[in-house]
């Protein structure tokens, strides 16, 4: 496992949630080594799908972006170490658009009634 306490950035999880996912951290870095990020995102992954349903996406690195949208109380950013660890559950939830908001602009003109 990595040296280094767990220090969480940005949550919006519940406090045992929130220690779920610590605990998954610990275990998958006791399982596998630091430089298996996709080792350790597929272990905390399936065992959040497992615990808590399907749908949890997680992202494990030192260096990486990110812009997602999440359901509600299903979002945990930490770092162990210098490893960063992203999880959450996904969502498809976005708002209806508004009514013609993607209808085509008004033609400017046609070939015939345009001059130079």
């Amino acid at each position: 496992m990595l040296e280094g306490k767990a220090v969480i950035g940005e949550t919006d999880m519940l406090q045992t949630m929130q220690q779920d996912a610590l605990d998954l951290a610990a275990k998958a870095l006791d399982f596998f080594d630091a430089t298996d990020a996709t080792d350790i995102a597929r272990f905390i992954k399936q065992e959040f799908d497992r615990m808590y349903g399907p749908g949890w996406h997680c992202v494990v690195g030192r260096d990486f972006g990110s812009f997602v949208t999440h359901c509600f109380g299903c979002f945990i950013y930490f770092q162990v170490g210098s490893l960063s660890i992203l999880l959450f559950r996904g969502s498809a939830s976005y708002p209806e658009p508004e009514k013609n908001q993607f209808e085509p602009l008004e033609p400017l003109g046609t070939l015939d009634t345009m001059k130079a």
